[in-house]
């Protein structure tokens, strides 16, 4: 295990290349080294002239069914899956050079991105990590959805989550996030999706990428996927990779922790920002974290590709 309060980013560019979960369109992103105190931020390499998207709260522009950043020159979607694994990985800074709209959704979930860094590698770099430290408690509501975030020296996540479908009912899961139980316990999560409710998110101009490649696909009965869940619990541990990944739209990482009900793209976002509005709700500190390259999957090149569905 390494100790340290020093920014990193990734030693080496990689690749990765699928289908936008949502737009359905093949595409391409690179995941490239950026210097210190930059944070993440985005290029459209296919729009001209090309113009940087930092991935910040202040320019998030969507959150139906996805979190999109953008600004006039364009957008990107799905970022989330993506955030998380950056986060995780404990990657600070990178800049992500990406020709199309949307981040390509991979097998669904942050493990092929987890993978990729990785196999980049981490570098240090000569400026210490600010994490933001909650200092007094926020909540915000939207309907039976709650999101609420405490004083906590560590990052500790509490989800419930509440469907009426007897494959899913009530999930809960709690954990101190590290990069250890990030990479074992949520990276591997996939996002999923209703049988019956594909066509009408396709005619809304949603999940026209969706497939089993991608996706979790439950029908009345059963999940569709040959291969079944990868957790009992995953849709829960989804959602938890999606507030992650969320929640590092922020700017750094946090200390504290946070308990979600039935929480979604759009209230991460009134939380992330209500906390930016409350200066005296937090602070930026130094401290020493716990972080080790994740190494429960390796692959032999710096470049992943998912199929497109048929």
């Amino acid at each position: 295990m390494i100790v340290t309060n020093f920014q990193h980013t990734i030693r080496k560019s990689v690749k990765a290349f699928g289908i936008g979960l949502h737009s359905g369109k093949r595409v391409s992103l690179k995941i490239n080294p950026s210097p210190a105190t930059t944070g993440i931020c985005f290029v459209r390499t296919d729009l001209s002239p090309e113009k940087v998207i930092p991935a910040r709260t202040r320019y998030v522009v969507d959150t139906r069914f996805a979190t999109t950043i953008g600004n006039e020159m364009g957008s990107v979607s799905t970022i989330e899956h993506l955030m998380a694994a950056l986060s995780g990985a404990g990657v600070n800074n990178a800049l992500i050079e990406i020709d199309g709209p949307e981040v390509p959704a991979m097998d669904g979930s942050a493990a092929p991105f987890l993978t990729l860094l990785q196999k980049a590698g981490l570098e240090a770099q000569d400026e210490h990590i600010q994490y933001i430290e909650v200092l007094e408690p926020i909540m915000v509501t939207m309907g039976d959805k709650l999101l609420s975030i405490e004083p906590c020296k560590n990052f500790v996540v509490s989800f419930e989550i509440e469907f009426e479908h007897p494959l899913i009912a009530k999930q809960r899961f709690v954990e101190k996030i590290t990069s250890q139980t990030f990479a074992c316990q949520i990276s591997k999560a996939r996002t999923f999706g209703f049988f019956n409710e594909v066509q009408l998110l396709r005619e809304n101009g949603f999940a026209r990428g969706g497939s089993l490649e991608n996706a979790v696909v439950v029908g009345d009965k059963s999940i569709y996927n040959s291969g079944g869940l990868r957790f009992s619990d995953e849709f829960v541990r989804h959602k938890v990779l999606d507030l992650i990944g969320d929640l590092y739209l922020l700017g750094a990482p946090i200390l504290g922790k946070v308990k979600a009900v039935k929480s979604g793209h759009a209230l991460h976002h009134i939380l992330n920002k209500e906390l930016l509005t409350r200066p005296s709700a937090w602070e930026y500190v130094e401290q020493d974290r716990d972080w080790v390259i994740p190494s429960w999957v390796g692959q032999k090149d710096d470049v992943i590709s998912v199929a497109a569905p048929a």
